[in-house]
């Protein structure tokens, strides 16, 4: 426990891994000032369910503030009130296959948004700026695992390309500015809590609702879920170890996830993927009732494998994702059941 209580800003605190990355944070003796626009890309009900939940129990180690992050002079005022040394960025417009049909989304938020949060960082002496990528800018890649050294120059989505931007533009303030950034390539990430929109919610949900449940690419699709409490655990391992610049990086033999400058990338998953249609199997068993299932062809964006190589996660803080997907959906169905009065 700190004895002085450091200020963190995350930014998508209402969001899933916001919301457990708040909770840790302040266990861990920071105060957290949270930044969410509550847009209505999903339940905004269940996005107000937790930031009840964090104001309950941390009090006034708890602070949050609603407005979008293109607005560039709220993130500035609030920083300068703040002076927070470390930023968390994971505010952003998720989903693969809705960025199909909503493009202009993804600039506005993660680009503009990026771009403003990056500008504050730099401005006000941030020590330790960490912030979301995703496991999908792997794109047409077929190298598994999936490793930072690997090309990721082919994204299949638009939200794909948004994370890759993220990538570069934080690599460019790193090389510029000296800002130290660390991004985090997400690998399916679930659990207590999660995203109505995501395979897990969706599952259950049909489940519940006594729905057809949509298989796509009959269900042998492979992902590499990720159980939300490893994610948060690696985030706040990695609020105490800034990225440090790699004074052997040569541009000659380039290795893409570090640089001369203090720039990082990781992976975050469980090294351990898992075919869908299993999924569904371990869900029907935790829910005690059978899904009615409707298979779909691959949908545009999709890929067919995912898993995550984690080695320099672990050998940077000492840590590695290990909740076993059983374990993770009993407790995931559990909070579901708890949330919906089943």
């Amino acid at each position: 426990m700190k004895a002085q209580r450091e200020s963190v800003i995350v930014t998508g605190v209402a969001g899933f891994i916001g919301f457990h990355l708040t909770s840790a944070l302040i266990r861990a003796g920071y105060r957290v000032y949270g930044i969410d626009n509550i847009n209505d890309y999903y339940s905004v009900q269940l996005k107000q369910d937790r930031l009840k939940y964090l104001s309950t129990q941390f009090g006034i180690d708890f602070v949050f503030h609603q407005f979008d992050l293109e607005n560039y002079e709220k993130i500035q005022k609030l920083q300068s009130q703040v002076q927070a040394k470390i930023f968390v960025h994971l505010a952003a417009q998720a989903g693969v296959r809705y960025s199909l049909s909503n493009p202009q989304a993804y600039l506005d938020s993660n680009l503009q948004g990026f771009l403003n949060i990056l500008e504050t960082a730099r401005h006000s002496g941030v020590k330790n700026f960490i912030y979301a990528s995703s496991s999908s800018v792997y794109g047409a890649n077929r190298k598994l695992p999936f490793s930072e050294m690997d090309n990721v120059d082919h994204p299949i989505s638009l939200y794909a390309a948004s994370k890759k931007a993220n990538e570069l533009m934080a690599h460019s303030y790193s090389h510029l500015y000296d800002l130290p950034t660390t991004g985090l390539r997400f690998f399916t990430v679930y659990g207590p809590w999660g995203r109505p929109d995501m395979a897990m919610f969706l599952f259950a949900d049909a489940i519940r609702t006594s729905r057809p449940l949509k298989l796509f690419g009959n269900g042998d699709l492979k992902r590499d879920f990720t159980y939300v409490d490893d994610i948060v655990e690696s985030i706040v391992r990695l609020c105490e170890k800034p990225a440090i610049s790699n004074n052997n990086w040569d541009g000659l033999k380039s290795d893409p996830s570090t640089s001369s400058a203090p720039y990082q990338l990781f992976n975050i998953g469980n090294n351990s993927p898992v075919v869908v249609k299993d999924v569904v199997k371990i869900i029907e068993e935790c829910m005690g009732k059978k899904a009615i299932i409707e298979h779909h062809p691959m949908q545009p964006g999709d890929v067919k494998e995912t898993s995550a190589d984690t080695r320099l996660l672990e050998s940077y803080i000492g840590f590695k994702p290990k909740t076993s997907i059983e374990s993770g959906i009993e407790k995931f169905i559990s909070w579901f059941k708890e949330y919906h009065n089943i």
